[in-house]
């Protein structure tokens, strides 16, 4: 309250009114009184509250809580164990001899699950095994694609070096044919391209064994197509007859003249197990040695040098 100059003792008009720019703040309005019935409303609530039986998540996210905030407070002077230590002799720092030694107590692992203790190890133990596995089955699936495109390429590899031993054979054939002749001439190139396969008029087991397959071959399907010709003409002649009259030429009309097939044939079973790639160069060999022929040239050369061939095998030649 203020006064007037005057100094009557008065009040002052400004009295009246409230000072809002003063720091003076009026006592704080006087709260509602609880009335019997918001008193036991409420003392009902608290005591449910108490008497409510928690649940298990509940419980395990209050000891959570308790627990992490107990982690999470640091020791000072006014911890029972702290005390222990100072009168132990401690006084802070280190828990050990050397400076660089533990500051904080070791820290608690909690299990939420109902395992043993050693689960967690056995759980990292099938996830290591489990991640190798997975390691091992992706090896496994390259090699297995690697060794599926190198398979591919040994096939193809085979069936080309097979198609070219035949053909070779074949050329191989026919020289040995017309040098058996007498029909073996220098300038013979255009004949070895043009001359069609001759009969092979020795018997198969004098035949040269590079070339002895393709004359077998012939002898099966001659062998094949006279019986079908029996089968089909019904002759009336037994098979097992033989005219002591017929000459060479009857029994080759007749067809009773066939070779009969050396089941044993050793030396080319022997040769047949060789690879393709094997039974053609053994073949190429002897067309340069004998014949002085080039199969990748396709030219019979006139002397053993073979001056102008490239090499001996298909990638020399380009």
């Amino acid at each position: 309250m203020s006064f007037d100059d005057t100094g009557s003792g008065m009040p002052s008009e400004l009295d009246a009114e409230d000072d809002y720019l003063s720091m003076a703040f009026g006592d704080p309005a006087a709260t509602a009184k609880e009335t019997s019935l918001q008193r036991t409303t409420r003392v009902k609530r608290e005591a449910a509250e108490r008497g409510r039986v928690l649940s298990k998540k509940e419980l395990a996210l209050q000891a959570k809580a308790a627990r992490e905030a107990a982690l999470a407070t640091e020791l000072d002077s006014s911890n029972k164990g702290a005390k222990m230590m100072a009168k132990m002799g401690f006084k802070g720092g280190a828990l050990g001899k050397t400076e660089n030694a533990r500051t904080q107590p070791i820290e608690i692992l909690m299990k939420d699950d109902k395992g043993g203790i050693g689960m967690d190890s056995e759980k990292k133990r099938k996830i290591r095994e489990t991640a190798a596995e997975m390691e091992g089955q992706q090896k496994r699936k390259r090699v297995d694609e690697d060794e599926y495109r190198q398979r591919t390429r040994d096939e193809r590899e085979e069936r080309k070096a097979e198609g070219q031993m035949w053909s070779a054979m074949k050329t191989l054939e026919r020289f040995d044919t017309d040098c058996a002749n007498g029909d073996d001439k220098e300038d013979s190139n255009a004949k070895i391209e043009n001359q069609q396969n001759k009969a092979i008029s020795p018997p198969l087991a004098s035949a040269n064994v590079l070339w002895r397959a393709l004359a077998k071959q012939r002898l099966d399907r001659e062998r094949e197509r006279r019986m079908r010709y029996d089968l089909d003409q019904s002759l009336t002649q037994r098979a097992d007859y033989e005219d002591p009259d017929a000459d060479d030429d009857d029994k080759a009309a007749l067809g009773t003249d066939v070779e009969e097939l050396d089941e044993e044939d050793a030396e080319l079973a022997e040769f047949e197990e060789l690879k393709p790639a094997v039974r053609l160069e053994k073949i190429l060999e002897e067309l340069r040695r004998k014949y002085h022929y080039c199969f990748w040239c396709k030219f019979r050369y006139p002397d053993e040098s073979m001056e102008d061939c490239p090499g001996l095998t298909e990638d020399e030649h380009g």
